[in-house]
């Protein structure tokens, strides 16, 4: 099961580690100090807890313009790995922001399976096989 819990004081993090047997958990973030910070905060909740950290991600690391094809990065850009590598986490991967991913959550029909093949749904994919292998080297252990 994936829970996505807010950022913030970290009670919904705390209530959920003292009351469920977590096989881990991943840091998502967004790239500007402020997002970065929270995210600390939440990981060394989850550190005391004993809660295994699997990695952290970076999202809404930038935007591709769908018209003109630029790249922009609206939040910053290399945050979250530049965090990664200080905690010493692994960087599980980047995020952008794409529109489908919003309009296709809105529509209940998530881009991973309505567009596999897009680049934002194998970044998904790419992030879900990383995590599915450290969750099933953690349960050998």
């Amino acid at each position: 099961m994936v829970v996505d819990l807010p950022p913030g004081t970290s009670d919904a993090q705390l209530t959920l580690c003292q009351n469920v047997p977590l096989s881990g958990t991943v840091i998502i973030t967004t790239p500007q100090d402020v997002a970065l910070m929270d995210a600390r905060k939440g990981l060394m909740m989850f550190q005391k807890m004993q809660v295994p950290i699997l990695g952290l991600i970076e999202n809404m690391s930038f935007f591709d313009c769908p018209h003109c094809h630029n790249r922009s990065e609206i939040f910053s850009h290399g945050g979250g790995e530049k965090a990664a590598q200080n905690l010493d986490l692994e960087f599980l991967g980047a995020i952008p922001i794409e529109l489908k991913v919003r309009s296709g959550g809105d529509e209940g029909r998530p881009l991973t399976a309505t567009e596999p093949n897009h680049p934002v749904a194998k970044a998904f994919y790419d992030i879900a096989k990383k995590i599915d292998l450290k969750v099933k080297d953690l349960a050998q252990v």
